[in-house]
Order: C-alpha cells, then structure tokens, then sequence
C-alpha cells in the first residue's frame, strides 16, 4: 500500500514509522519543517493524572495505553535513530494551596503534607499545604525526540518532503486520488491528514488552533533543578537538562488566537510570576528563551482519528494538549486503520462533526 501523510510533526512521523514497519510505502509531506510545529513548542509531559482529570473515558482510557507503551517505545526510537530522547519518569507534584484543596485531591490519588511535598522539592514556597503525588508521571525531551523520530522513519525507508504544503487533496469516482502541491501531486492508495493545528486548511475539519506560550529559565551556578514536574497556581514547571544546560521549562498559556504566534511581554511575565509564587528562589533564574505554538482542538476536546466520508482519507488530529504522550497509542492505531486491521474508536470518530472535502 501507499500512502501519503501531510503533517511530519510527532503524529504523522510515528504513524508512517509503524506503516514502514507493516510494509507501507510512505511519504510525508510538511508545510515547514519536521517536528518543528506543536511538538518542538511543547514541553514534553505525559500527564495522564495533572492533564486528564475530568476526560472522557475513552480519552483517559488511550492516554492510560500510550502512558504504559512509552518506556518501549521511547527505547525503540532511541535505537532506530541513535538519538536519546530524555524519557523520564521522575514523578509529578500537583500542588495544593490550602488544606481544603488537600483534602479534595485524596480522591485521585496519594497525598504529601507540606513537609513531604517539600521533602522532594526543598525550594517550594511557605504556604504551600501539600500536594497530590503522581509517581509514575513521566517526561520526555519533545525537541529530541522529533529529531529521532525523523531519523528512524527515514532510516526506515521513508520518503521526508519538507517547506511542501499540500494545497487540496484531490478526489476522483468519491475516493481520493493524489495530493496536490504548488510543484507536484502525490499519489496513493490513502491519506493521512496529521497536520496538526492546520489540518483544517485541507477542508472541513473542525479543528481550532489555540495558541500558548511558554519561558524556560536558566538556574544560576551551583542551583538544583527540581526533580518532579511540578504543578500549580496555573503553571507547571518541568526539569529539562539539553545537554548540559539545565532549564526550567514554564507553561503554559491558552489563547484562540488563529495562527498568530507572536510574543507577548505580559505572558511572558505572568508566567515567570506564577513559577516564582510556586519557588521564590527562581527570581534570581535567568530568562533563557521564549516560545509560542498551537494546538490543534476539536469542538468537543477529543481527538479526530479515523476515515472521513472519503474512506481512505484519514484523520490524526485534534490530540490538544496531549499530543506527546498519546504519540505512541495513536500511531498504532492509526497505521492499524489504515491497513484495515482495526475499527475506529466511536468517540474519536471525525464522522461525529460530518467533515467533507471540496
């Protein structure tokens, strides 16, 4: 079978990846470069207990499937592509404020009074109650590993088109028939869109692209980073170490902003305001960078994965903020559907909003 996906962030190079692997023909085409869009601008969580409270079951139910497959997966990569790509599973701190938000987190899981929450992070501000303690919360180096899943889907015999976007996919007899670009059209026998927060540009698929912004901060010399990710008063905070260099990774803002990316001062210092209220040492960090990018959200929250009304284009979008952690789930299931060997998950079906082509 060939196959064309349009999109060469995390989503589309695993899906192709694993179409290799079942002896798929693969291209990928991007509008930029790969894994330079919403997976270079994350921060690498797989946040199964601080992301997916409240999710739908059939959403907690993939994330819980793709958070036990990333160890494997994670060493997969690393050995197709000779790239590490910092998996982690050093743990997750959700702050409590005040004693009545402790009590509420009990519910969810184990809980740490103030003395133990400071206990795996000493710098943590006075007032601080407590926190939920999410041990097997994990993270990844997301820059890193984009760079290793370009190089194994092209060790692997994947053809990479990049600075390409793909202007319409074309249709002949109700079926989609070749992808067409400003210098070429691309043929296949199916179609995956994984475009992330563009994959609405190539026709009526609901997906919003929502904007955040996120600051990494350098620690001063002789300086700790913390061990856990650590959430609360509306930031998270996650140890990155690039290396060497040791950052502190804030985010993260949410703003419907269309395809704007720009920087905003004010976003830039409310979110160092509130990483400081979560550790008052971090004023003396250093601002090392600044970022934007987008999200691709569907109406309702949930992912879009499955065949259009033209059953052999495909649709890999809509993963919002967890586009990291359900990487490896989705591109099993993906290369599954498209090789006919699995069936659509009913809430994840992008037949829910009638998508169309035209």
């Amino acid at each position: 079978m060939k196959v064309v996906i349009i999109g060469a962030g995390v989503a589309g190079l695993s899906i192709g990846w694993r179409l290799l692997q079942a002896g798929a023909t693969v291209t990928i085409l991007d509008r930029a470069q790969p894994a330079h869009g919403a997976t270079w601008a994350a921060a690498g969580m797989l946040a199964v207990t601080a992301e997916l409270e409240g999710a739908h079951a059939a959403e907690r139910d993939l994330a819980l499937h793709a958070n036990a497959l990333w160890p494997g997966f994670a060493s997969e990569v690393e050995q197709a592509s000779g790239v590490p790509v910092g998996f982690v599973r050093s743990g997750a701190l959700l702050l409590a404020p005040d004693a009545a938000a402790l009590d509420a987190m009990r519910a969810r899981g184990p809980v740490l009074d103030a003395a133990g929450a400071r206990a795996l992070v000493p710098l943590l501000a006075d007032g601080i109650a407590g926190g939920l303690w999410a041990a097997d919360e994990a993270h990844v180096d997301n820059r890193r590993l984009g760079e290793a899943m370009t190089i194994a889907y092209v060790k692997a015999g994947g053809a990479l088109v990049p600075q390409t976007a793909a202007v319409r996919i074309e249709q002949k007899s109700g079926a989609a028939v070749c992808v067409l670009t400003p210098r070429h059209r691309y043929h296949a026998d199916a179609f995956v869109i994984a475009a992330g927060a563009w994959s609405g540009l190539l026709g009526d698929i609901p997906i919003t692209p929502v904007k955040g912004e996120m600051i990494a901060l350098a620690p001063p010399a002789g300086a700790q980073l913390p061990g856990p990710v650590i959430w609360g008063n509306g930031v998270y905070l996650v140890p990155r170490d690039e290396g060497g260099q040791k950052l502190l990774l804030v985010g993260a803002t949410m703003q419907e902003a269309g395809f704007d990316t720009s920087l905003s001062p004010d976003v830039r210092d409310q979110l160092r305001a509130g990483a400081q209220s979560l550790i008052p040492a971090l004023k003396q960090w250093v601002l090392a960078d600044h970022w934007a990018g987008l999200r691709p959200k569907s109406p309702d929250g949930l992912p879009l994965l499955g065949p259009v009304r033209s059953g052999n284009i495909f649709v890999a979008s809509g993963q919002f903020r967890n586009g990291i952690l359900l990487a490896p789930a989705i591109a099993q299931l993906m290369a599954d559907m498209v090789l006919g060997k699995t069936k659509i998950i009913p809430a994840f079906d992008p037949q829910r909003f009638a998508p169309r082509f035209v």
